[in-house]
């Protein structure tokens, strides 16, 4: 196995990965931490998978940048997804990182986020009650992709007949970033971006002529700006509202689907759970670690820098594998058991340091508040078919999930 194992790093390449890695890529994970914990790939790059390694970088926001204006250019060229992939907040370093980041934290306090929870508990229990109906559902249509579509449709105060493009515009953006695509991919990603902004540009000029409370609705708070006269540009503020909606919409989706689809794996950890709903916050974290939504973060150096040993010259693209670092020995203990009561769970699922996610609070009520009413509603849930991966390698879930949630389970909590 060591021999194997050894021979699984040393053909890794993130350029060529196999329909065995899309399946389960933790065994290559485990691979390279063991044998080539920092790897360089064929294309120059190189791809860490050591918790320890991931946290320095994460916190040396100096020295591992953010921008991506020079390793997305040859990718995307002068296009669209080019201009929104540079110009979002997750893209970015100080200063612009910091304005951006100030204002959406301002719209996301623990008091507005507070303020959702009557309306998500209500949304999730219209979803559980459509699906007591129907019987044999889809957990991601019909619940997990359902839930952060419809918050991320009232922080921005959507409409709600005009939310029936936004999943799909979504999917198509987000695709682009995988690490290779091809030409089809890259055409939807970037129409996409383009029927997105064009429906911004009417949303954001209905706003300006009627503004909501900007301590609830994101959009108006974002278009207002801070006290101090600090504004986005018009280009910020478009891109901004995207990548909002993409940043709480597929990671959230896959929180709740890849938590799902584990605890029917896992009949103990599901009969716990079950037992003591009050595990739910802890369960969550633990869901996060074990099937990380989001897989996979770049840098670039802007500096000569050493990381476990191995010197990186300026300019030179790392990849920050967090679904490797989650199940790194020595940070977690069993890290291939998934226990619902695991503490302390530092995962790094939410990334940490400046670049930590905005969003993380209403991503954990979300699924919280998702998985728990399900479990009390439906516990003998069963899935009855193959679920369907995403076919993903930075954003880890399902596309599909059958499963059969018997008749009208137990009546929802109000």
């Amino acid at each position: 196995m060591n021999a194997d194992a050894r021979e699984l790093a040393a053909s890794f390449d993130i350029e060529k990965l196999t329909p065995e890695f899309y399946e389960n890529p933790y065994p290559i994970y485990r691979a390279l931490r063991e044998h080539e914990p920092i790897k360089r790939m064929p294309n120059g790059s190189w791809f860490l998978t050591r918790y320890d390694d991931l946290v320095s970088a994460y916190k040396s926001t100096k020295v591992f940048s953010s921008d991506k204006k020079k390793e997305f250019f040859p990718k995307y060229g002068d296009s669209l997804l080019y201009e929104h992939h540079t110009a979002s907040l997750v893209f970015n370093d100080p200063p612009a990182h910091t304005r951006v980041r100030r204002l959406i934290m301002g719209a996301l306090s623990p008091r507005a986020i507070a303020s959702m929870e009557p309306d998500l508990i209500a949304l999730v229990n219209r979803l559980l009650d459509a699906m007591a109906a129907k019987g044999s559902v889809d957990l991601i249509d019909d619940f997990a992709s359902a839930i952060p579509i419809e918050v991320i449709g009232n922080l921005l105060d959507v409409p709600q007949d005009e939310r029936g493009p936004l999943r799909d515009w979504s999917l198509a953006i987000l695709g682009a970033l995988e690490p290779v695509i091809g030409p089809e991919a890259f055409a939807r990603g970037n129409k996409a971006v383009k029927d997105f902004l064009e429906y911004l540009e009417i949303l954001v000029a209905r706003r300006r002529s009627k503004p909501g409370n900007p301590e609830r609705d994101v959009l108006t708070r974002l278009i207002q700006g801070e006290d101090n006269g600090e504004r986005l540009t018009e280009k910020e503020l478009l891109h901004n509202c995207i990548f909002l909606l993409n940043a709480g919409h597929e990671t959230t989706t896959n929180l709740i689907g890849n938590g799902l689809v584990a605890l029917s794996g896992y009949a103990g950890e599901k009969k716990r759970l079950i037992d003591n709903p009050d595990m739910i916050k802890t369960a969550v974290e633990e869901i996060l670690r074990f099937e990380s939504s989001n897989q996979l973060g770049n840098r670039m150096t802007t500096e000569q820098v050493e990381l476990g040993g191995v010197t990186l010259a300026p300019g030179t693209s790392v990849t920050l594998c967090i679904g490797a670092a989650n199940r790194d020995p020595a940070q977690f203990a069993d890290p291939e058991t998934f226990d619902i009561g695991r503490t302390p769970n530092r995962h790094l699922a939410f990334g940490t340091g400046a670049h930590q996610c905005a969003g993380m609070a209403l991503a954990r009520l979300e699924g919280a508040i998702a998985i728990s009413r399900f479990l009390a509603r439906f516990p003998d849930y069963e899935l009855n078919g193959e679920p369907v991966r995403g076919g993903r390698a930075r954003f880890r879930g399902f596309l599909s999930v059958p499963c059969a949630v018997g008749g009208e389970g137990k009546k929802a909590r109000p």
